[in-house]
């Protein structure tokens, strides 16, 4: 059977690269020009084949803010296209002049964000107008200004860059690191027993730069249901409250909760590891909603069973944004609360964090799976959250025993390496003791936390490194590891 024409879809890859270009400029504030170079094209890059594309596409921001992206689709472009896909998909069992006749005949494409106020940037649908389905919420905090409070809820007692004392080798070895070329290390901080003790960020980024965190968002949406859990309104065990899956005979009803904290729902949705000829459109299912302007609910929540649940553990989008679309209907439904500004005025006022980007979709669903962000303060005060048991300022936020859950292998991930929502080092990914968990995504998006050490290591960087982050990411962990003092 040959794959048919697109293989590669152009009109998806373009909507991704003009989305992130447009949260970096409204959501991070960063230069438009350094936010091409460094991240817009290279988002999703096994599969937005950056290495063809990325001099090729060109893009404009308008007097409104509207971000546009397109590509001519000439002869030498789509050659060269095409030549880097049959280098990434060796094998493939494609019409290749079909795509070419396809791709050419396409001749410009384009794809267009727009900013929505606190609720980020969100991509423009082909087709019909940009009708929001939501009222846009300003979200706000009620904390005083960072610099009348300590850590956690302030940075009053942080040190100055260049203090002295036993953390001195550690703030050198984190301007080393921010200085280096080709790592684009973009922001670091350093928690070790409870207080930051050291941080440094590369030129163009601030402390207070909400960066690309990518699926490091998953963690988020576990730490909102578990505080729903905690406020008795969710149930670990209990069927999730989806209406939609519990007609008479639907398979689906026997999943919980917990099968989907722990990425083990069995929903069918296609990821990038089983590669193209399993896609039926230009990428996998994980990747859909950041490329189209769909309704993540709808996509979440029609999706069939493929495995029945509690048996596969795999790493899929559906599981997280059927969570936030659960979390959206408790929270407006139950609650009676707005579900845009409930995580500010619940968790991030609480834990210290005065501003985090969840970004959603045109319905007011969090497409939490990914695009979302924070500054590297921010994430170090998430996983403080959870180094005290789910406990902030004396308040519980989280369910007795949710961290041991949370932190535990999920019994259907054979590597054990999973947990809800957050990742765990017990195969020794990261040069970390095992005990380490950690929030992850794209590009190399990372938030370490050690209970042996008491410590909290958060790397934020630009995509463009995405191919070297691994091994750029390891190297720094010894090198921050190596300068922690032994005592102090």
């Amino acid at each position: 059977m040959t794959l048919s024409t697109p293989v590669i879809d152009l009109p998806l890859l373009m909507a991704t690269t003009a989305k992130v270009l447009c949260s970096a400029i409204h959501v991070s504030g960063r230069d438009a020009a350094e936010a091409f170079h460094n991240s817009a094209p290279w988002a999703l890059h096994h599969h937005q084949l950056p290495e063809a594309l990325a001099d090729r596409v060109q893009y404009r921001v308008d007097e409104q803010g509207e971000v546009e992206v397109w590509l001519d689709c000439d002869a030498a472009t789509v050659a060269r296209v095409i030549a880097v896909a049959q280098a990434t998909w060796p094998g493939l069992n494609a019409d290749w002049e079909a795509e070419r006749q396809y791709l050419e005949g396409l001749g410009r494409v384009s794809r267009r964000a727009r900013p929505v106020g606190d609720q980020g940037c969100l991509i423009v649908p082909t087709s019909g107008p940009f009708d929001l389905h939501m009222t846009p919420a300003e979200v706000t905090t009620t904390l005083p200004a960072e610099s009348s409070l300590d850590w956690p809820l302030g940075t009053r007692d942080i040190p100055h860059e260049g203090s002295s004392g036993p953390y001195a080798a550690l703030v050198q070895t984190l301007a080393n690191a921010v200085a280096e070329p080709d790592p684009l290390h973009a922001a670091l901080v350093v928690v070790h027993r409870g207080r930051l003790v050291a941080e440094a960020y590369r030129e163009g980024i601030t402390p207070d730069t909400q960066l690309e965190s990518w699926s490091m968002g998953k963690s988020v949406m576990s730490t909102l249901i578990g505080m729903l859990v905690q406020r008795g309104v969710l149930e670990l065990d209990a069927p999730p409250p989806v209406p939609e899956w519990q007609e008479p005979g639907d398979p689906r009803r026997a999943m919980t909760l917990r099968h989907l904290l722990n990425m083990s729902s069995g929903l069918q949705c296609s990821g990038h590891q089983q590669g193209r000829a399993q896609w039926q459109q230009g990428l996998p299912d994980h990747f859909l909603p950041y490329s189209q302007a769909l309704n993540v609910a709808e996509f979440a929540l029609q999706r069939p069973l493929e495995h029945a649940p509690g048996t596969v553990g795999r790493y899929r989008n559906c599981d997280p944004l059927a969570l936030a679309v659960i979390f959206n209907r408790i929270v407006s439904e139950v609650l009676g609360q707005n579900p845009l500004t409930w995580p500010q005025s619940e968790l991030f006022d609480r834990i210290g964090t005065r501003r985090q980007t969840l970004e959603t979709d045109r319905w007011g669903h969090f497409i939490i799976s990914g695009f979302d962000y924070g500054t590297a303060r921010n994430w170090a005060r998430l996983a403080l959250l959870y180094l005290n048991d789910g406990v902030a300022q004396g308040e519980r936020l989280l369910p007795e025993g949710w961290v041991e859950f949370a932190t535990s292998p999920a019994p259907a991930w054979k590597a054990g390496n999973y947990g809800a929502q957050i990742w765990l080092n017990r195969v020794g990914d990261f040069e970390l003791p095992s005990d380490t968990f950690y929030f992850a995504g794209g590009g190399g998006q990372h938030v370490f936390a050690v209970p042996s050490q008491d410590l909290i290591i958060v790397r934020q960087g630009h995509s463009r490194a995405y191919a070297q982050a691994r091994s750029n990411v390891n190297r720094l962990l010894a090198q921050i590891t190596a300068a922690l003092p032994s005592t102090s």
